[in-house]
């Protein structure tokens, strides 16, 4: 199980909780070059000069990207703009945000969480990674011996055990905060009592931890953590219990009513040939299709039965359900479980995008022809494409059965919202 332990963050430099507000930012995949260059222009400090270095990914440039954090990066530290807190501690997150009109929010346990192989099953993903991105994140953890932002991870905990430990923490002094542009507020506090340390641990000891978001970032940390341990075995050190060994996660349990998942709509272009009558009858081997308006979008939430909501450039808007006497697991080909092949993304894919739309995630060019959108009123907008599918979001019982099933989801099946940010909290690994 994992092994969960404290660790002395660094952080940058302060005199008041706020005054890192201007310096955190959004995680680096969500970053366009023109919100980057906003950012840095709030505050030349801004965690992307390093997060989301300039320059080149060539090794035989001297100025390469990753030279130019590693350069950073040691600048910041030598002049104390980045500075280590005044001991180890296990660190609380609250974000909350208003939601459809009522205010929420999202804790998490910040710790240092060791580092187990996925075939270990301590630790469970639920999508796949790409190796370009893993190449990105490794390079930079070599430059900068750090990670400088948190994997999300998920914990069970129905009974809520973690809860009151969670409610002590913040009513002490606050170390940190921040509001980002979406208007959700992050604060942190430190847990640095020894009891209360060792009860989180103990708690955690027997749990499995699924990751919500930060697949790469994970996978990049087991890849850093052999390379640091060939490093040390070469030179007839003994790894031990290193800082490598472990990454900096925030633990949500997932189990709390405040967790949100969101979905992710997709637009796609149709192939030459096919128009909306087409795909009309193409559908209708697997699915009741009822003409709908955009508001019936609500209504997916009631359907339990694999389903979605279709609008079409020429007009058409239906509601897309897939028939009862249309079984997933057999309907879909393969091998994988049903709860895989019961996923409403699952089922778009393998009975739509696939054999109707001749879209093959799995083809270099499916990235041309189909868009992911985060926000209805812009899928349904058609902006680009043909086609809209309006998605509902993934369940947690959805992704704990896939995740122990060892398998992957679709890409862009969850949305864990909101991100955490980038510049609270920074692990050493040295």
């Amino acid at each position: 199980m994992p092994a969960v332990r404290p660790f002395t963050a660094l952080m940058y430099r302060r005199t008041t909780p706020s005054d890192v507000g201007p310096r955190v930012a959004p995680p680096y995949d969500v970053i366009s070059p023109e919100y980057r260059r906003a950012l840095l222009a709030r505050d030349p400090l801004n965690v992307v000069a390093v997060d989301l270095p300039e320059g080149t990914d060539d090794p035989s440039d001297p100025d390469n990207r990753y030279a130019r954090a590693r350069a950073l990066w040691s600048n910041w530290r030598k002049r104390g703009v980045i500075v280590h807190d005044i001991g180890p501690a296990i660190y609380v997150l609250e974000q909350s945000w208003m939601h459809q009109g009522i205010m929420v929010r999202r804790r998490a346990l910040i710790a240092a969480v060791r580092l187990h192989d996925f075939a270990e099953r301590v630790i469970l993903p639920h999508e796949r990674t790409l190796p370009k991105a893993i190449h990105d994140r490794l390079e930079l953890t070599r430059a900068c011996r750090a990670n400088l932002s948190q994997v999300l991870g998920l914990y069970s905990d129905p009974a809520g055990e973690t809860d009151e430990l969670l409610d002590a923490a913040t009513e002490t002094p606050l170390l940190l905060e921040a509001t980002d542009d979406d208007g959700v507020r992050s604060r942190v506090w430190a847990i640095r009592d020894e009891d209360t340390i060792d009860t989180i641990v103990q708690i955690l000891s027997d749990k499995q931890v699924f990751i919500a978001d930060g697949h790469h970032r994970y996978t990049t940390a087991l890849a850093y953590r052999d390379e640091r341990r060939r490093d040390a075995g070469i030179a007839g050190e003994a790894p031990g219990d290193q800082a490598f060994d472990y990454v900096m996660m925030a633990l949500v349990n997932m189990d709390d009513p405040d967790l949100i998942v969101l979905p992710t709509h997709r637009v796609a272009t149709l192939q030459e040939g096919l128009d909306t009558a087409g795909l009309v009858a193409a559908l209708a081997t697997h699915f009741e299709l009822v003409h709908a308006d955009e508001r019936s979008a609500l209504a997916l939430e009631m359907i339990e039965r694999p389903a979605f909501l279709i609008k079409t450039r020429d007009g058409l808007t239906a509601l897309a359900t897939l028939r009862a006497d249309v079984a997933p697991a057999t309907a879909i080909p393969g091998t994988a479980s049903e709860a895989w092949k019961s996923l409403d993304v699952t089922v778009l894919q393998e009975l739509v995008l696939r054999p109707i739309l001749a879209i093959d995630p799995s083809m270099p060019d499916a990235s041309t022809r189909i868009s992911f959108v985060k926000s209805t009123e812009e899928a349904l907008a058609l902006r680009s494409g043909d086609v809209a599918f309006i998605m509902r979001p993934t369940r947690m019982d959805q992704l704990r059965a896939v995740a122990l099933a060892g398998e992957m989801m679709p890409q862009k099946s969850t949305y864990f919202y909101p991100k955490l940010l980038t510049g609270l909290l920074f692990y050493e690994l040295d």
